[in-house]
């Protein structure tokens, strides 16, 4: 057993061993299924803390000779397989984590040449009965131990693309590293079976790519492997039952990469975070900064900003196009490139069928927050950044500071032309922006005798909260949008509702260029006012 040649199953084991470990040993099913086939050759991308290395950890324990395995896998799914013992620990695994050897060195052709020592060093330990022609030689050494032993290598490599991450610019490095895996990897008659899993798809140069015989399963197409994904919906069901969790607020925090086949995919790590903590808060986050995204969101492609806060809104998805994304970092043509490149880091959902994007929950919607927040977006960031200060003025009733408010986040724009009340409503979403955190925002609510504008009813932990029900006029007074309210009988539409309601009627005059408040506390049905 060696450290990259046929290494045990220590790491495996100790996923097993966590407190909440989800059983995606279907996976080698289809890997065996493929095996020493044209197929051989799988690269899953995903995003980071998706399971990427537990996945890798997993068939590294199936596949390789360096251990003994059996008792790992004898509850989970592959079990029920009746070619389960097949493949078990009959191959010589080559198992690289690519990050390990960038890390150590300071160039590509130092990092390369670590690792082509490091592996052929555990070669020998371990076949040291093997005729080697040139013991500097990886894949000569490869070839003289199959030749030998007729056992085929199964080569997992796991963060192969982090070369593309921290390399982001240097091409003549990405192209020998590209050429080495090729060099490696492509036409060998002693693979049996090539995974690789990262961030990124598979670099394109031009219209070739140097791994051109790899079948790519990534966000933007996972077809037979969505279920290895992520969480599906069916399993955080289970885990919210297990641990007393609500599953619909489960849902709107973590839920939303919708994957042909599946349906609804969940981001692991938040989930576990939040089932083993027993709180829903941004746990994605942890692991890398808010600027990670604002770098690329600030990018002055035409059209990119509008689609964000279009996507912030809650409107329907922004169309995309996928097909021009080279998958990397740094080249980009379109508004189109940075969105794709979204959707592999996670920032973004990614409906197939419609060939769209969203932004897919509430803990990745408080990173676009933050982001904007913290970006030069003008009256954009300022009203985001004062947005719960609008919001205490709402539940203080102080007209004059929410018409302030109101007035601070209007903005002009190409993003937004302000000049009806569809417009206003967008300023108003702005402006109270964080309510999110606190409420259901429904906008055009059927109520009596009409449509309220924006209905904020108070999510289950934050009853404590008055509902608010939005009225907005354009070149009319803020006292008739309360009038409306009251003569269209729109409170009807809260009658299950049993706390506390605030009626807020918001104006504004394009003569004058100002914005009017008014609010009242309203009486439902056996309750009293505020």
């Amino acid at each position: 057993m060696g450290s990259y040649l046929n290494p045990g199953s220590e790491k495996f084991a100790q996923c097993i061993n966590s407190e909440i470990y989800i059983d995606k040993s279907g996976l080698i099913r289809y890997c065996s299924k493929v095996m020493n086939s044209l197929q051989k050759y799988i690269s899953m991308s995903r995003p980071r803390r998706f399971g990427k290395s537990v996945t890798a950890d997993m068939l590294a324990a199936y596949y390789s000779r360096g251990c003994d395995s059996a008792d790992l896998f004898a509850g989970l799914e592959i079990a029920e397989d009746v070619h389960y013992t097949d493949n078990m620990n009959r191959y010589n695994v080559l198992f690289l984590n690519m990050q390990e050897f960038l890390s150590r060195t300071d160039s590509m052709e130092k990092m390369l040449d670590l690792l082509k020592k490091r592996v052929i060093r555990d070669m020998i330990h371990e076949y040291p009965q093997a005729d080697y022609f040139d013991r500097q030689d990886l894949i000569g050494c490869m070839q003289d131990v199959y030749d030998e032993t007729k056992i085929p290598f199964v080569i997992i490599i796991d963060e192969w693309d982090c070369i593309f991450r921290e390399y982001r610019t240097e091409g003549e490095a990405q192209k020998l590293y590209l050429d080495f895996l090729r060099d490696l990897l492509k036409d060998k008659g002693y693979i049996a079976l090539c995974y690789m899993t990262g961030i990124l798809p598979i670099k394109k140069y031009g219209t070739h790519s140097a791994l051109n015989m790899f079948d790519e399963f990534s966000m933007v197409f996972q077809g037979a492997l969505a279920e290895y994904v992520g969480f599906t919906e069916a399993e955080v069901r289970g885990l919210c039952r297990r641990y007393g969790m609500d599953f619909e607020e489960t849902k709107r925090w973590y839920d939303g990469y919708c994957l042909e086949g599946v349906g609804s995919v969940y981001n692991p790590r938040s989930v576990v975070s939040a089932m083993r903590f027993g709180k829903f808060q941004f746990y994605w986050n942890q692991t890398e900064t808010f600027e990670a995204l604002r770098s690329y969101i600030d990018l002055n492609f035409e059209g990119l900003k509008d689609a964000i806060l279009r996507m912030m809104e809650g409107k329907n998805g922004v169309p995309v196009d996928t097909r021009s994304f080279t998958n990397d970092m740094v080249t980009f043509h379109s508004r189109d490139d940075v969105l794709t490149l979204l959707v592999h880091l996670g920032y973004l959902g990614y409906r197939s069928d419609r060939g769209e994007v969203f932004i897919p929950n509430e803990e990745i919607l408080n990173e676009y927050i933050t982001s904007i927040s913290n970006s030069d977006w003008g009256e954009i960031s300022k009203a985001l950044k004062n947005s719960r200060s609008a919001l205490d003025a709402v539940w203080n009733r102080d007209e004059a500071l929410v018409a302030k408010a109101v007035e601070e986040a209007h903005f002009e724009s190409s993003y937004l032309q302000y000049n009806d009340e569809n417009a206003l409503s967008y300023t108003i979403s702005l402006a109270f922006y964080v309510a999110r955190n606190y409420y259901t925002v429904i906008k055009e609510l059927p109520a009596g005798k009409g449509r309220a504008d924006i209905v904020y009813l108070p999510r289950s932990q934050h009853r404590d909260k008055p509902a608010l029900l939005v009225e907005l006029k354009w070149n009319k007074t803020a006292e008739s949008a309360i009038a409306q309210i009251r003569d269209k009988c729109y409170p009807k539409a809260l009658e299950d509702y049993k706390g506390n309601l605030l009626l807020v009627g918001i104006s504004y005059d394009e003569k004058t260029k100002e914005h009017t408040c008014q609010i009242e506390p309203y009486t439902l049905s056996g309750k009293k006012s505020l």
